[in-house]
């Protein structure tokens, strides 16, 4: 539970509305990101590292490099992406989510 939090107020909105998120910075400096995912096909860009934690939902995951490897992620469970890739997202269904950039 986080105790101390500074919050951004102005969500990220993506692909017209259908993925959106706030960014929030926790006691210990660290940034992370709550959002929700709307079900289509999305593609991710990074700048940092980062930890993706589903709490619900469902979506498929393709990794840089990975060519036709898609993975199956749902509420639970989590993936990394290194910094300077991208990953590219199938939503099956209203995903909820937690984004946790890393320091590498």
């Amino acid at each position: 539970m986080e105790e101390k939090v500074d919050l951004l107020k102005k969500a990220n909105i993506y692909f017209d509305g259908r993925v959106t998120s706030r960014n929030y910075t926790n006691s210990e400096g660290v940034v992370k990101s709550l959002g929700i995912m709307l079900p289509g096909e999305y593609k991710f860009g990074t700048k940092a590292a980062e930890h993706m934690e589903i709490i619900s939902g469902k979506l498929e995951v393709l990794f840089a490099g990975m060519e036709s490897n898609w993975e199956t992620f749902q509420g639970g469970s989590s993936f990394e992406v290194p910094a300077n890739s991208s990953f590219e997202v199938k939503v099956e269904e209203i995903t909820d989510y937690c984004c946790t950039y890393l320091n590498e």
